[in-house]
């Protein structure tokens, strides 16, 4: 299976609402948001966040994309100011028939280069406690945990732990 992890385009709004909306589909204890919100986005919302994501260090989304044209994972980082030297990894999905082939690690490098390039000294992100899969993926790209718990904003019964990576 031949798979490119590029940047979004920023046409590409339509892919970029399918696989998000999938995302949240399938794995919908591993965002903040839910499905039922994101769903009622109007045509706008991912027509303003493919142009917005496609160029530039603010923020950025990167896509899998399989050989049929097909997106089957998508990462998003975000800096929170333009000058922020740290940048944050967020809404991490790999399709079912896209895992176990190492796309999740390009994913995230891919974020990783995004920020360096940025001049960012570090990338950090929030994990769903008990994602041991999500936190093995983290741990291996050199994300450790720094001891930050909040509740997941989807579901306040379950916590999120911040892990942070250092760049340089």
């Amino acid at each position: 299976m031949t798979i490119v992890v590029r940047r979004i385009e920023p046409g590409e709004w339509r892919d970029l609402r399918a696989t998000r909306l999938a995302a949240l589909l399938d794995a919908p204890s591993a965002f903040a948001m839910t499905y039922a919100e994101e769903s009622l986005y109007p045509e706008r919302h991912w027509i303003d966040a493919a142009r917005d994501r496609s160029n530039g260090s603010h923020m950025a989304t990167f896509a899998a994309v399989d050989e049929a044209g097909d997106w089957v994972g998508l990462v998003g980082g975000y800096r929170p100011q333009a000058d922020a030297r740290v940048a944050e990894l967020v809404s991490m999905w790999v399709a079912p028939a896209g895992r176990r082939h190492g796309l999740a690690r390009r994913l995230v490098q891919a974020v990783i280069d995004w920020a360096s390039d940025a001049g960012c000294e570090a990338v950090e992100l929030w994990v769903t406690q008990g994602n041991e899969p999500a936190f093995d993926l983290y741990r291996e790209a050199g994300f450790e945990e720094t001891g930050d718990f909040v509740p997941l904003p989807s579901d306040p019964c379950q916590d999120e732990v911040r892990m942070r990576k250092p760049l340089g």
